[in-house]
């Protein structure tokens, strides 16, 4: 019997990864819709925020003072890049916390290269990110001495920040009767207060309907 032979399967061919220069980001960022980090010559879309997330972020910021000891500070929020030069990343910190006048990259008033505190909302897909090759990122930054990160679906809080002798030191909280106290800045704020409003039940809501849509 002779037997037919099975056509050769044709070789899709493989998409080129595209590269971009930093102004090649940043024309394309102005027209976005969705913002996106860059990440050395690639454009990383961000995902979108729950209501937790942004609340969390909002109970923050809204508390942090203007002036410390006669100091005075700037705290931006969400929509405010940063450049870090030395892994040529622009990415978007939940807050940022800047002793002083803001130091803008190449006069864009949309760029800001020297945060004090950085803090960032966790969420199950960004938490490794922002513990990890983020949070890594960010230590280039000389200004940078301390690095916050919020717990969206539990009361839970780490708080990295840098010792005199150039050593970054944990802290954790996990009662809503703890006291986070800040090292870089004379400021405490009780997980009560950043807490506030947040509806656990609601967030169990919105991230099983995130994985549903995953999934279809």
């Amino acid at each position: 019997m002779q037997t037919q032979e099975k056509p050769a399967t044709e070789k899709q061919p493989q998409t080129e990864k595209r590269y971009y220069t930093p102004e090649e980001y940043l024309a394309l960022e102005e027209s976005a819709i969705d913002k996106s980090e860059y990440h050395d010559g690639e454009i990383v879309p961000m995902t979108g925020g729950t209501t937790n997330h942004n609340k969390l972020a909002l109970n923050f910021s809204r508390k942090f003072p203007l002036t410390v000891n006669g100091q005075d500070y700037e705290t931006f929020i969400n929509d405010v890049r940063l450049w870090i030069p030395q892994t040529r990343r622009y990415v978007y910190p939940d807050i940022m916390v800047i002793q002083g006048e803001p130091i803008y990259h190449e006069n864009n008033k949309t760029i800001v290269t020297n945060p004090l505190v950085i803090v960032e909302v966790l969420s199950n897909s960004t938490k490794d990110y922002d513990r990890g090759g983020k949070f890594l990122a960010y230590r280039s930054i000389p200004e940078f001495r301390e690095y916050i990160l919020i717990d969206q679906y539990s009361y839970h809080i780490e708080q990295f920040a840098k010792s005199s002798n150039g050593k970054w030191v944990l802290t954790e909280y996990d009662s809503e009767e703890s006291l986070l106290t800040l090292e870089s800045v004379e400021f405490q704020m009780s997980l009560r207060e950043i807490y506030e409003r947040i509806n656990f039940e609601v967030e169990d809501e919105e991230v099983n309907q995130t994985k549903s849509e995953i999934q279809e």
